[in-house]
């Protein structure tokens, strides 16, 4: 059996790839960690097919996370009622069923126009004020924060305090008690919400959510636990657009090549998405219900097991050469927004607005780049999701 390797809480620079992750890649496919909250030890799956095949196997169950108190990264642990990441199938499809249609290809395209408009309001007033300024505060934190509001349903003078609790909800830089105090001031304006919205319908999650409540397919709580899971969801492009800022701006030949080639735009976010280090250690782990083995490994029933998208995005039998970044990647397969019954239900919608931002970015501010030195950039610490806190850069 693999040696347990402690895996502390680290604050990396930058798009620095975790050294502890690299250290467990090299040592072989499944490893044994130890994570700086919870008890015990716990699996890690770390190869791209691995990591694929225990995603998509009912014999690792999510629900059974709650009652253990396995190895984490998050000094708090606090599932809400309703939290499709903690449910499996059937419940898990009951509870996304309720807000696909907001998903759906035409659910975001709906959304398109609308926020190009928002974006196309933020860059302008960014031109007008004119240079320097940090981008994370003017455009990559409101912009994805106004996208998900929209499609949520939250007008836009409640916009601020969403934008404030989320932040707290994903730090433990203010304590677990903080944190916790977020999340029930966040339900409680769901719950709120969506009672004086029953019966009223809508294509917003909060219309979608109210109607299956109204119609008994989902419980009061499982749907306020819904609508805070996509809320604080819709934030991560903050923080996936803001390192692949930082990236073409400490690469102007990236830069210039994505000015240059319009058309082949998507297919460099992609591969963006693929290089990122969009979190920190790993998020949730799933328990073997019963002895299942992995890449050779026995993992027995009970144990808990974390897989790493970030590892299988690196694999170099899937991914030539991964620390490279190339835009002419010919077949780019990635798990940056998960695999199996859990992919990331926003993963359209995050798209669309990454495709949106990297626009703005290349044809509206000729010339940008950093305004001040790269290691003077600042990044989140004491974060589960990785980010640069602020982005300081001119233009012209």
């Amino acid at each position: 059996m693999p040696p347990v390797r402690h895996w502390p809480a680290l604050d990396l620079f930058g798009v620095d790839f975790d050294p502890v992750l690299a250290g467990l890649m090299e040592e072989g496919p499944v490893t044994r960690i130890k994570l700086p909250n919870g008890s015990g030890w716990a699996w890690l799956v770390t190869r791209y097919d691995d990591v694929r095949a225990v995603t998509n196997d009912p014999r690792f169950s999510r629900k059974l996370v709650v009652e253990n108190d396995v190895t984490r990264l998050a000094p708090h642990f606090i599932p809400v009622d309703g939290a499709v990441g903690f449910e499996d199938p059937p419940d898990h499809t009951r509870l996304r069923r309720a807000v696909a249609p907001a998903f759906t290809t035409r659910g975001v395209e709906r959304l398109r126009d609308r926020a190009r408009e928002m974006l196309d309001e933020l860059v302008a007033g960014v031109l007008r004020d004119g240079p320097p300024a940090d981008f994370t505060q003017r455009l990559l934190g409101p912009f994805p924060l106004a996208v998900v509001c929209e499609l949520m349903g939250v007008p836009a003078e409640d916009r601020p305090r969403m934008h404030e609790w989320t932040n707290l909800i994903l730090s433990s830089a203010q304590g677990a008690e903080r944190s916790q105090r977020a999340k029930e001031e966040m339900c409680a304006y769901f719950a709120e919400t969506m009672r004086r919205r029953r019966g009223t319908g809508g294509e917003d999650v909060i219309g979608l959510l109210s109607t299956a409540v109204a119609a008994g397919e989902i419980t009061e709580s499982e749907s306020v636990g819904l609508a805070l899971l996509i809320q604080i969801g819709g934030e991560a492009v903050t923080n996936n657009t803001g390192n692949m800022l930082f990236i073409l701006l400490t690469r102007p030949d990236l830069m210039d090549r994505l000015r240059a080639d319009r058309e082949g735009r998507p297919r460099a976010i992609e591969e963006l998405l693929r290089y990122i280090p969009h979190r920190s250690a790993v998020g949730l782990s799933r328990i073997a219900l019963e002895d299942v083995t992995v890449a050779g490994v026995r993992i027995r029933a009970g144990e808990a097991v974390y897989v790493s998208y970030l590892a299988a995005n690196r694999d170099p039998d899937v991914f030539p050469d991964p620390e490279r970044i190339d835009f002419d990647r010919a077949s780019n397969p990635h798990v940056a927004f998960g695999y199996g019954p859990h992919f990331c239900v926003g993963a359209m919608l995050a798209r669309l607005e990454s495709e949106l931002l990297v626009d703005a970015l290349a044809d509206r501010f000729p010339g940008l780049r950093l305004a001040v030195p790269a290691q003077e950039v600042r990044f989140r610490r004491g974060a589960l999701i990785r980010g640069p806190e602020s982005m300081p850069v001119t233009w012209g």
